[in-house]
């Protein structure tokens, strides 16, 4: 019984990862965010959106040639993670990511209600 509630907490706890360097821009409209996540394919890279946390996960695949093995290695971690908190002013439901030569683009366009918008002055 004991040996069971051990492995359910173990199963609760993330594998150790590294945070990807990321850069958020923002503009009128919304946010930019770029990670960088080197060796990262895209079917093993998982982002999700749970309630106001955005949720970046990929685990690297370097393949390696036959016949060669790797004799260093400065990044011993596989995996990567990073989680961000995200304003209730974003539209978590329009996010598009992108990943292109180890670089994840996510954009993430503002909500309508703070989207800057024109007011039209009427002539009395």
């Amino acid at each position: 019984m004991s040996q069971d509630i051990v492995q359910n907490e173990a199963a609760k706890q993330p594998e150790p990862a590294l945070p990807p360097p990321a850069d958020v821009i923002e503009d009128a409209s919304g946010i930019t965010l770029y990670a960088d996540l080197p060796g990262v394919p895209r079917d093993r890279l998982d982002i999700r959106v749970e309630g106001d946390q955005l949720c970046i996960e990929g685990e690297m695949q370097l393949p390696m040639s036959e016949g060669l093995e790797g004799t260093h290695a400065e990044i011993t971690l596989p995996r990567y993670r990073r989680v961000f908190n995200l304003s209730r002013e974003l539209d978590s439901e329009k996010i598009t990511a992108e990943l292109r030569d180890g670089v994840l683009t996510l954009r993430i366009p503002k909500a309508e209600h703070a989207q800057p918008r024109r007011i039209s002055v009427q002539a009395a």
